[in-house]
């Protein structure tokens, strides 16, 4: 069993940062990818990044390419998504997610291919 918790959002302004925290509570062995999705209001789950969690290796939406950045402490189980130069279109619930082993890296976009969620936590920038 995996239980993710998200921490880090809030009410910010257009241009801010924030960094999320997702805490994984799981054996290691099991999983091989880490992604951060968002739902705006109305809309689709969409993939933001991902990280393959034991390599290391990151992949960004072009959406958020070169203003977000996915890491993880590998040793204290948690992944982080550093969010910068916040646009009003970045507001959504973003939500962690685990994918296990066997991994397609292929299918790393769509939400169905992860197992674990979090609960999300809700993201709002203001213009």
């Amino acid at each position: 069993q995996v239980h993710l918790v998200e921490s880090g959002g809030g009410l910010v302004q257009a241009g801010d940062s924030l960094r999320l925290s997702c805490v994984a509570s799981f054996r290691t062995f099991g999983v091989d990818a880490m992604a951060w999705f968002r739902q705006g209001p109305g809309e689709d789950r969409v993939f933001v990044a991902s990280i393959d969690w034991n390599g290391g290796g990151t992949d960004y939406a072009d959406s958020v390419n070169d203003r977000f950045e996915i890491s993880r402490d590998y040793a204290n189980n948690t992944v982080y998504l550093q969010m910068n130069s916040l646009k009003p279109e970045d507001t959504a619930v973003y939500y962690c997610a685990a994918g296990l082993r066997p991994w397609n890296w292929s299918s790393e976009e769509s939400a169905s291919s992860y197992t674990y969620w979090g609960q999300g936590t809700r993201v709002t920038v203001s213009s």
